[in-house]
């Protein structure tokens, strides 16, 4: 008996390490896997990723509450665990999208960010989309941020089950024959130990229920926000070379004292514009505008002509349709010459002001450029004016630096 009870212990034994060893088998590379992430009880997960039409090399900081959670390049994504409430993400380094969105908790949120190349730097477009679509995405993507306190669901591997130990044999001792002369005793069979074989338990196989659907994210408009880091980096140069057409606003005036009738058609009509850009869309900068016009006294003074310069200090500001389509508007304030020939002769000076509106088609490092222009200046001593202004239509080309 002491025998079978020692070979029950050890086959005992021997099932429990078994167990054991099957519970503690789980593989532990599933904790590495964030594309199926799940949140943390009582928080909420976003997951951010970068999908480009049109790859680009550049870098995409991502912060949620103020915390960088990582970097994103095409095709990576980055996750966050963040507490109910509201949230912010902030993507981009100088050109920023911002979206913010109320979290709930056990939620998880997904959120596409597309770079855009821009006029000089790279901006971002921030969009949330579905669980579905963003997980189809995770799983095309490869990770790169922290994800703190993620809850990724266990890999549950199928239990290997131990083989069953034989039990060793039972050694039955002799009996002794009792020293009388007696008919041999008949000693019965000893019926070897009952062996039960083990029992195998396997560990039921969890599913995880499909997370619900997150509730309906009210982001507000994605904004581009302009975050200067080094002085003097969101200036541009340019240089605009320009001609067309200028018509005078007076034909019939008094010059030097006579009646005199103009030519209004300008001919020689060009100018040259300097001027610095911000990339906010603000410029600032000069010109130098001339044209010239025929005219015929009444009296015995023959034919003349007279010729404006114009030095002008310009703002402009420049709206940003698309990256290569930027409207204008603006205006400027300076002074006009006017010198006369031919019959006539001197010069006189006077202030000027003027009016500009037009459009610049921008193909860096070159763009062409088309405007209008009202300039209003009388030239010569009070009482003796004589208007030189007018308005046209210029073309040309600019070349930014």
């Amino acid at each position: 008996m002491k025998q079978l009870c020692a070979c029950r212990s050890v086959t005992g034994a021997l099932l429990l390490t078994a167990l054991c060893g099957l519970f503690s088998g789980l593989p532990a590379h599933a904790q590495d896997d964030f594309r199926r992430a799940v949140p943390p009880p009582g928080k909420a997960l976003v997951f951010v990723f970068r999908v480009d039409r049109e790859p680009l090399a550049a870098q995409v900081p991502v912060i949620v509450n103020r915390e960088v959670i990582g970097e994103l390049a095409n095709g990576t994504f980055v996750a966050a665990t963040v507490s109910p409430g509201p949230t912010q993400l902030r993507i981009g380094q100088r050109l920023v999208s911002a979206l913010s969105f109320v979290a709930t908790a056990n939620e998880s949120y997904f959120v596409r960010v597309e770079a855009i190349a821009g006029q000089t730097l790279v901006r971002t477009v921030a969009t949330p989309v579905s669980e579905p679509e963003g997980r189809r995405s995770l799983a095309q993507s490869r990770f790169v941020g922290v994800a703190p306190a993620v809850a990724i669901p266990p890999v549950v591997t199928p239990p290997v089950v131990a083989a069953p130990v034989a039990a060793p044999p039972v050694v039955t001792p002799p009996v002794a024959a009792p020293p009388v002369v007696a008919p041999p005793v008949v000693t019965p069979p000893v019926a070897a130990p009952t062996v039960v074989a083990p029992v195998v338990v396997t560990p039921p196989v969890v599913v995880p229920a499909p997370p619900a659907e997150p509730p309906a994210m009210q982001p507000t408009p994605a904004r581009e926000v302009s975050v200067p880091t080094e002085p003097g980096r969101d200036w541009d140069f340019a240089l605009i070379a320009k001609a067309g057409a200028f018509k005078m606003a007076n034909d019939n005036q008094v010059v030097a004292g006579l009646q005199t009738t103009y030519d209004t058609t300008s001919s020689s009509v060009f100018g040259v514009e300097a001027e610095w850009r911000h990339e906010a869309g603000f410029a600032v900068g000069g010109e130098v505008f001339s044209y010239k016009n025929d005219l015929v006294t009444t009296g015995a003074t023959p034919d003349a002509q007279q010729e404006v310069l114009a030095f002008m200090v310009n703002g402009k500001y420049y709206f940003r349709a698309a990256s290569w389509f930027y409207p204008f508007v603006g205006a400027g304030i300076g002074v006009a010459r006017a010198t006369y020939s031919g019959g006539l002769k001197g010069d006189a000076t006077g202030l000027a002001y003027q009016g500009l509106a037009g459009m610049e088609f921008r193909f860096k490092p070159v763009g062409l450029y088309l405007q209008y222009k009202y300039l209003s200046s009388k030239t010569g001593d009070v009482g003796k004016e004589v208007n030189v202004g007018g308005s046209g239509i210029l073309a040309g080309v600019s070349i930014i630096f």
